[in-house]
Formats: structure tokens, sequence, C-alpha cells
């Protein structure tokens, strides 16, 4: 400021002087001669602006407009006048920018996984959705039924699924490696004190996770599975002479025979003989949306590796995975959730809820592995009732 002033004061004084010199000594042609130079001054030594104001004044000295004159000294100030700095992206704080939730999460110093917060509330709840290999899409139903009761979700679509990076290094998938994973994914989304939801793969996931860190969370729901795979194995083989014709059965041990599991027929044969029956109790065409994008989306290499090409053919490498012994260090409130009519066997679930020291079972009536869409109230409804007790410190766990 104090320089554009100095420079403004010896430009004014110039100006007048050449123009009384050429008035008084009727040389109009030095006057000017002197104005263009006082004009060559603004434009060198100020800014494109304050030379416009610089003029403005100096031709209205020179008509002796009054009233112009204080406007155009206005105009000055104006023009010097410090403008208000945008601050640069780099400058606003990561955590400030609104995505709609979405945040990914760096595991193993190097993926990315997906998550999406849901909801405000005391109680935060990390969901693990099964499969393996299958993606958060089908447990989308929970948006209904969590947030509205004052309950905050996290999805989480494990690595290699959905919405999170899915490397070709097929030695990532294993059971010890997710667990870590799931640490992982507590600590960057600063969860402490919270409740997971696990779903089927994800409930076999949370207990490995619990018996590690159980330290971290305040109460687990298990749906939908049950505590060894032997036993899952066991009870899909009498699924399969239940719910399949001799017809069905024969069609099957031929396409077994041949390995044909890709194939149409085979696909169709699951699909509507037992999925429809032990999966979710609707017919294929009333399947809710979230739940057939979810299988669109599955990631065959995970699943298979991890377990196999389907329930009867479980060879992946969890296949020997056994928690019964361990279930009695699980301290804390858990719910066993389920379905009556669930791939799972029931009674392996109830068994799972007496060997839990802290815990209540509930089985769906009208429920099977999907009891979030084909007993959908009840479902919520018990699960909403259960973190809520826990919360208030009003849970009690079922007598053993």
């Amino acid at each position: 400021m104090s320089n554009l002033f100095k420079l403004l004061f010896f430009s004014y004084l110039y100006f007048v002087s050449s123009v009384q010199f050429g008035v008084v000594n009727r040389d109009l042609q030095k006057g000017l001669h002197y104005y263009f130079m006082t004009v060559n001054t603004c434009i060198y030594a100020l800014s494109k602006e304050e030379t416009y104001c610089c003029l403005l004044l100096i031709f209205n000295i020179y008509f002796m407009k009054k009233e112009f004159v204080l406007i155009a000294i206005t105009a000055l100030f104006a023009c010097n006048e410090p403008h208000p700095v945008t601050p640069a992206l780099s400058n606003v704080v990561a955590d400030s920018i609104k995505t709609g939730g979405n945040r990914l999460i760096t595991v193993d110093g190097k993926y990315k996984v997906w998550t999406k917060k849901v909801g405000d509330g005391k109680i935060k709840v990390l969901l693990l959705h099964g499969g393996p290999g299958f993606s958060h899409d089908y447990m989308e139903c929970f948006d209904d039924f969590l947030p509205k009761e004052g309950i905050e979700i996290y999805y989480y679509d494990q690595l290699g699924c959905g919405n999170s990076d899915a490397p070709a290094d097929t030695s990532l998938w294993n059971t010890p490696r997710y667990v870590e994973e799931v640490e992982q994914v507590r600590k960057g989304l600063g969860l402490d004190d919270f409740y997971i939801v696990g779903h089927s793969w994800g409930s076999m996931l949370a207990l490995e996770y619990l018996d590690k860190y159980q330290s971290h969370v305040k109460g687990a729901v298990l749906s939908n599975m049950t505590a060894s795979i032997g036993d899952y194995i066991a009870y899909t083989a009498n699924l399969k002479t239940k719910l399949f014709t001799t017809r069905d059965l024969a069609l099957y041990d031929s396409l077994d025979r041949h390995k044909a599991y890709a194939t149409e027929q085979y696909t169709a044969l699951l699909m509507n003989k037992l999925y429809t029956k032990v999966i979710c109790r609707m017919p294929l065409e009333k399947w809710p949306e979230p739940l057939t994008r979810a299988f669109k989306k599955a990631n065959q290499t995970i699943y298979v590796q991890m377990q196999g090409v389907d329930e009867f053919h479980v060879t992946g490498n969890f296949k020997n995975w056994d928690f019964w012994s361990r279930l009695p260090n699980i301290k804390l409130p858990v719910l066993v959730l389920g379905g009556l009519h669930d791939e799972m066997n029931p009674e392996s679930m109830r068994k799972e809820g007496r060997l839990l020291p802290n815990s209540r079972t509930y089985l769906c009536p009208d429920g099977s592995h999907m009891a979030m869409y084909d007993d959908q109230q009840r479902y919520f409804n018990s699960l909403t009732t259960f973190l809520k007790e826990v919360d208030q410190g009003t849970f009690k766990a079922d007598r053993k």
C-alpha cells in the first residue's frame, strides 16, 4: 500500500505540473508528452487494476470534476483490497470431504478394501458378509432396520470381493489372513467397544476374530452358521436326499461323475431344488435384487479355494475347521441367530448357543439361510433387541 501511494503521489504531481506547463506556456504538445510519460510510468509500475484506477484519478483531476475524483479515489482503494483466497484442496482435511459414507482401508500394506458407514449412533456394528468370495450387497436390507433404531452400521467387502481390490495372489485366500484383515479394518475405522454381525462364512470369520481380538468387541451376532464344517457337510448330504427326487438324484450323480459343475443343468438343479428351499425360500424370480446381485458378483476363485465348488463338495482349505472346543472361550454377549429351514443344522446352532457361556439363541420359524429376507421381521426384531439390551446392560443369556 505505501509504495502505491508514493507512486500515485509523484505521478499526480508530475501530471499536474505537465498540464500546467502546457497551459502556461501555450505548448500543449509538450504537456501531452509529459502526460504520456506519466501513463507509461503507471503501466510499468502497477498492476492492471491499479493502472486503471490511477488513470481514472488523473483523468478526473485534469477535468476538475470533484465528484468523479471521489469516485476514482474510492476505486483506487478497492483495487488494493486483499482478494479472498480459496484454500487449496491439499489444505482441506480429508475427513471433511463427504463421500456418502464410503471409505477405503489399506490392508496388508498395499491393498484397499471398501467400507461404507450408514447411520449414526452409539451402537456401532461391523458387518461380515458370507461366501467366502461374496460381497456385502445381499446385506443391504440392514439399511431398512438398524439405522432407524439409532444403530450405526459399517458395510465391508473383504479383500477379493465386491468393491475391494482383487489381487491374483491365491495365497491370500485363507482364514488366518482374513482375521488379521478384520483387525486392520477395525483400526482403520477407529472402532472399539463395537459389535460384530457375521453371516454364514462371516460368522466363522467372526469366531476366529473373537478368539484372538474379543477385547475390542462389546457383543457379537453369529448368523446362520454352525461351529464345524464337518457338521455342515453331514447336514447338506442329508438335505440332498431329502429335497431331491429320485430323478434329481440320478441327474446329480451323472453330472457329478463328469464333474459338470459349470453346466446349466447342474446350476439349475442346485438353484431350483436346493437354494429355493434352504438358502432363500422364495421362487428365484422373486429373490430380492441385492441377493441376486451378490450371486452375480461372487469371486468363484476364492469360493472354490476356501470351500469348494458347492455345498456338496467341500474340498477347500477350511474343510477341517472345527470351533466346538473353543466356544467356551468367547465370554462376551452373543446372539446365535438362524432359521429352522437353514442349510445349517438347527440342532447344531442350538448346540453352539449352549456352548457359548453368555449367549442367546433364536431360530426364525419361517427362515432359511437368508432369514434376513424370508423371515425378515422376526430376524431383525431379534437382532435389534439383542444389540439394544447389550448396550443398555439389560441383556440376559439363555439358561444353560
